[in-house]
Order: C-alpha cells, then structure tokens, then sequence
C-alpha cells in the first residue's frame, strides 16, 4: 500500500473493526471496551487478513493517551475525594503496596527481575474506569455512598499510577532497565541526583499548572467562547490538551500523561469546563478506541497456550486477591459489609492504566514481552467476567444481609452515616452551584422575555457575550450623535431617553440602543441614568454576529424598534400642532 495513505487505511479499518466488535460486545452485555480490544487483535499481525500499520496505530495510541488522562483530569474533582478521604486513599494505597507485592512474588517465581515486577504489580493493581463507571451505572450505584467510594478509591488509584509513570523512566536503570530516550542527558548524574531532577522538573511543572493555569486558561477558554464560534472553543480545547502535554514532556520531561492529565485539572475549574468536556468527547471517544485497538495489536492469543497457568495467576490475583484486599480494607476501616462488596466488585479489572504501564515496562526493558501479553490477557478476561462478578458481590450481600440482618446493620453504621452526611454536604454544595447558574438563566429570561426566542445552549452564549455595566445617578449612558457601540439591557434601575418632545422613563427588562446598530446611523436621543442602573451590554460585533445566527431574534427586536420608531414620531406629531395652537 503506498504510503501516503497508511495513515487513512489505519483509522479507517480500526473504525470499521472496532464499530462492528464493539456492537457484538454490547449485544452480549459486555463493555464495548472488549470489542476494541478484539478488533485490535484481528487487525495485528497473529491473524490473517489485513494487517494495520502497528508503528502508525502506537502513535495514535498515544494520542488516545493524551486524551484519556485529559477527559481524567477534566473529570477530576477535589470535593468528591476530600468527601471519601478516609476510605479511599488508606484503601487505595493498601491495595497498589499489597497486590504489587504479590505481583512480585509471581515475577521472582517466573524467574524475572524486580523491575519486571514492580511493573507487573502495578499494572495489575489498577481498575479500569470506563468499566467501574459502566459497571456502577447499571447497578444505579454511581450516585449513593458506595460509588462515590468507588470513584474516589479509583481517583486515588489514577493519581499513583500518574507519579509511577513519571518515576518508572528515572529508576528504570536501578530496577534493571535501560533509560528513557528523554531522560539520555542525564545518563552520565548518579542515580540519587537524577531521580531528584525528575522530581524537581515534576515540582516546577505542578507549580505552573496550580499557579498560572487556573489564571491563563479559564481567561483563554472565556475569550474564545466569547466569539461564539463553537469549532473555535472545541479547538482551542484540544489545542490547550495537547499543548500542555507536549510542552510539559519537551521543557519539563515529564510525561505526556502528566501533562494532558494536569491541563485536564487546570480545565475543570473553569466554569466552562461542562461544556469543554462534551465538546471534546466526541474527539476523546474517538481516540481512545484507536488506542484500545492497538493494545489489541500488541496482545498474542498464544499466550493463552504457552503459559496459561501465568494467565490465571495474573487473573485470579486480579480477581480473587484484589476483592479479598479490598473487601479486608474497607471492613478494616469500620465501614458497611455491602459498601465493601461493592468496591470489591467493582474493582475487580484491570483496564487502560495496565496497557500503559505495560507499554512503558516494554519500552524500558523492563517486562518482557510475555508480561505484556499476560497483563492483557488477563485484562481481557477480567473486564469480561466483571459482570458476573458485580451479580456475585450483589448476591453475596443479599445472602449475607438475610442471614445475619441484625450485624450486618449496626456493622460500620456509625461511619456509613458520617461519610453519607459529608457526600450529602458536598453534593448540596454542587447542586447549589448548578441551581444559581439555572436561577441566573431563569432570571435573565423572566427579566428580558426577548431571550426565550433562543435555545438554551445560545442563552449560556448570551452570557459570556454580555459585558456587565453600571451608572450612577445623572450619568450619561448614551450621548446623542455617538456612534452605536452596542445595546444595552437593563436589569436594575431606571434610566430616562431624553427625546426633543419629552424623556422616556424606561425600567428594568427594557433595551435600548439597538436603532442605531441596526441602521448604522448615530444615536438619536442622550440616554442619562435617574438612579444607580446595572445593563448587559451587547457589543455591536458580538449584536452582529449573534443574531445572524439567529434570525427569528433579529426580526423581533427590529420590529420592536420600528414599533418605537414609530410612536417617537407620533409624539412629535403631537406635539407639533399643539405648538402652533399656542
């Protein structure tokens, strides 16, 4: 196939695969995750047919990356895990030290070295979210205690496996490995002072982010949603995603996980970031197929045969230990027994982390290639029968309740409730945020009725574009023969149209200044405040532009100003005979 159009043949045939097998997963109840997988490993080279360009689909894999420790970070929130603190980080971190152990001790007896099997434990020690999410989902479980502990048991786990992927590459030489091509430089800098270096680049790169972001992005996100243009905003999202994460790995050296994951944190606290998000999951969706389908590229389903007893090791620590560890720390910790099932099963897969830590092991000579096979075998198998073993931890509660009823409800009931009342408080707080956003959309629309002509996606519009405004008593809003710079809405005060014949008072919910932008002419007629006002103010470019796109809304408001027009002249009308009359 000629070069020029690997590229196209790659996505293309990936798409096609990864829609059919993902669709044949879902028909069987199981996560599309799995039809991916299955379209990668139809796609690699063990089987017949067309065979995709592995080098191509590994770069746009890390692009998928990028973006999934984007759609991470933009996810991530603070609140939720400060809410669950005392049961998901001890919970987490017992869990990674615990199952890493084990993961070693099947690396020693397979005759490998500790860096393989720092790597394998790891790797085996952290769930999937897309299949927790699901997972949680289908059970109604996401929003009550026991999701919430989930999610944030799963935060913590995420978090880990972001500072393990920054440190693997530095201690990849101690651990038995070679070094990161990025970190070559410091080939010759003993070991001490180069894991410091990593670690103060990661310092310096986490004060940025903390510090200037919060400041520069949302102020970037505002601007550019301000020109209305939705391509814009959804591209200046990705371009800040993978900015950062290419700036970070070429300045800083760290990852461009960390860093796609840090300019996802830095995104979430912009007031935006509800609509940064679904304006770039269609993008982050896409990708991350791409790299589900080349993990399955990688995977050799003879694996299965030469070292099947490995695979099930991998699978029954997976499995079977995780929910034991799990389980032994959530009921450790004084929490319900059903809480603890839930997390056990939930847990109880490995899923998009795994493949990364697997690749980055590979790639630093530390897991051999047989690791990664088994790690992916045994993630496939995993996120298959974590259905079952969701139904299982559901039954198992059921029985244990009906059986000892009465321990099972004092058991842990003092923290259950101490934790509800935390989630409760965090979630008043949300959904008192979200209710002042509705309230001040609510608001708008009671004030100035012309706006419920637009949808709701335009009145959010509406909102950035408006530039708040205030005059004092006897201030000069207006001045007569000025050019139209914009229209003004105003939502508190009076104000009075000073008119050859007589003053116009006009209250709140009226506009006024739209004549002149809609002719082009000057102002008519000086617009002076009679109290302290409050306008929204439309600038003539952003008047312009918003109601081209919406045409009903420009017919209203110039048959409303027609309509004024017109009673402006019957005035003078009136008033001229009764001029010469006297």
């Amino acid at each position: 196939m000629h070069q020029e159009v690997t590229l196209i043949a790659t996505v293309a045939v990936s798409f096609v695969c990864a829609a059919i097998f993902g669709y044949i997963a879902d028909r069987l109840r199981l996560p599309p995750l799995v039809g991916y997988l299955v379209a990668g490993i139809a796609l690699g080279p063990i089987t017949p047919g067309f065979i995709a360009d592995s080098s191509l689909a590994s770069q746009l894999a890390e692009m998928g990356v990028i973006l999934l420790m984007f759609g991470v970070g933009l996810h991530f929130s603070t609140a939720d895990l400060l809410a669950v603190r005392g049961i998901a980080i001890p919970g987490a971190i017992a869990q990674i030290v615990i199952a890493t152990l084990f993961g070693i001790g099947l690396a020693e007896w397979w005759g490998w070295g500790l860096g393989a099997g720092i790597v394998f434990g790891l790797s085996l020690s952290v769930a999937s979210t897309v299949v927790l999410l699901k997972a949680l989902e289908e059970h109604n479980l996401l929003d009550q205690a026991s999701g919430r502990v989930a999610v944030g048991w799963l935060i913590v786990e995420d978090l880990v496996m972001v500072l393990a992927l920054v440190l693997l590459p530095a201690l990849a030489e101690l651990l038995g490995g070679h070094a990161a091509e990025s970190a070559a430089h410091g080939a010759g800098l003993p070991l001490w002072l180069s894991i410091v270096l990593t670690l103060v680049k990661v310092g310096a790169f986490t004060l940025m982010a903390i510090f200037l972001g919060p400041k520069i992005v949302p102020w970037l996100l505002t601007l550019v949603a301000r020109t209305g243009s939705r391509e814009l905003f959804t591209l200046t999202v990705l371009a800040i995603a993978l900015g950062i994460a290419f700036g970070s790995a070429q300045i800083f050296g760290v990852s461009f996980a960390l860093g796609a994951f840090f300019a996802g944190v830095i995104m979430s606290e912009s007031h935006l970031s509800h609509r940064a998000a679904a304006d770039s999951l269609p993008l982050q969706n896409a990708f991350s197929v791409l790299f589900f389908v080349s993990v399955g590229m990688l995977f050799d389903p003879s694996i299965l045969v030469r070292e099947p007893m490995a695979v099930i090791a991998a699978l029954a620590l997976i499995i079977v230990g995780k929910s034991i560890i799990s389980f032994a720390v959530v009921v450790l910790l004084r929490y319900p027994i059903g809480m603890g099932l839930t997390v056990a099963g939930g847990l109880a897969q490995i899923g998009e982390f795994s493949f990364i830590l697997a690749a980055l092991g590979v790639s630093l000579g530390l897991l051999p290639s047989d690791g990664q096979a088994i790690i992916l075998a045994a993630a496939i198998i995993s996120i298959i029968l974590n259905p079952l073993v969701c139904v299982g931890a559901e039954a198992l509660h059921g029985h244990v309740h009906h059986r000892w009823a009465a321990f099972c409800a004092r058991f842990g009931h003092s923290k259950y409730e101490v934790l509800s009342r935390e989630l409760e408080r965090t979630r008043a707080i949300n959904e008192a945020r979200e209710r002042e956003h509705q309230l001040e959309m609510e608001e708008l629309i009671e004030t100035f009725p012309l706006f419920a002509k637009v949808d709701e996606d335009s009145q959010e519009e509406l909102l950035l574009l408006f530039r708040p405004k205030s005059a004092l008593p006897g201030q000069r809003v207006i001045r007569k023969g000025d050019r139209g710079d914009g229209m003004y809405f105003l939502s508190f005060g009076t104000v009075e149209v000073q008119l050859a014949e007589e003053d116009i008072r006009l209250e709140p919910g009226s506009f006024f200044g739209e004549m002149a932008l809609l002719s082009g002419g000057r102002r008519t007629a000086d617009v002076v405040a009679t109290d302290f006002c409050q306008f929204l103010v439309l600038e003539r470019r952003d008047f312009n532009m918003f109601t081209a796109k919406h045409p009903a809304l420009r017919q209203a408001v110039t048959e409303m100003a027609r309509a004024r027009t017109a009673r402006n002249v019957m005035r003078q009308n009136d008033r001229e005979p009764s001029k010469v009359a006297s």
